[in-house]
């Protein structure tokens, strides 16, 4: 009688171990079969893993668009069914002074700003911002107006982190975009980019 229930309840334990086995084969997996680096090499995937909850299946895109002026914009999405991690970048004449003015509603809400050099950034917890001077290779116009890269990022849906982590989280997906758009528009200016920004943790105000 014994050795009947020990096999019966070894057997709830392998029916169980299947369960939780095949949740994970099944309902993780969606995300960890992208590529390694998503949109072209743009963006760590662990990024949108943090980011977005579990799902069957997800799809990853990115795109290149250069104008007949030189300005380009890159844009890059991780969606699943539910959840979506997207960016763009784009080039164009915003300067530092207007970026920060353009984005006053943002630090009213709370956005936390940090900054490495010229590179500056912005983030709530669902979107972020980066500026970073850059004029493209094929740039045509031939006035020194100022010239940069802007990027917006944000999390569309349901998400896995929230708050402080999910803010880090977007940031870092939009810092990622931007130094990826940087070298694949060819901007002229010669930069060296560190890793990551400082994180927001010891920024906010």
């Amino acid at each position: 009688m014994i050795g009947k229930r020990l096999a019966a309840a070894g057997a709830a334990c392998v029916v169980v171990a299947g369960v939780v086995f095949g949740y994970v084969e099944v309902f993780t997996k969606g995300i960890d079969r992208l590529p390694e680096r998503p949109c072209g090499g743009a963006v760590d995937r662990g990024l949108a893993a943090d980011a977005l909850p579990s799902a069957r299946k997800a799809e990853e895109r990115g795109r290149l668009n250069t104008h007949a002026d030189g300005d380009f914009l890159f844009a890059c999405h991780v969606r699943t069914a539910d959840s979506t991690i997207s960016g763009e970048a784009q080039t164009g004449g915003a300067t530092e002074v207007g970026w920060r003015e353009a984005h006053g509603s943002a630090r009213e809400e709370g956005a936390v700003l940090v900054s490495e050099g010229e590179v500056q950034a912005l983030a709530l917890p669902t979107r972020a911002w980066v500026y970073v001077p850059c004029t493209p290779r094929r740039f045509a116009e031939k006035t020194k107006r100022p010239h940069s890269l802007t990027v917006e990022a944000r999390t569309i849906g349901e998400t896995r982190l929230h708050g402080d982590a999910l803010r880090q989280v977007v940031l870092d997906f939009a810092y990622q975009l931007a130094r990826h758009s940087y070298e694949a528009g060819e901007c002229r200016e010669r930069r060296t980019f560190p890793e990551e920004l400082p994180r927001t943790g010891s920024n906010q105000p």
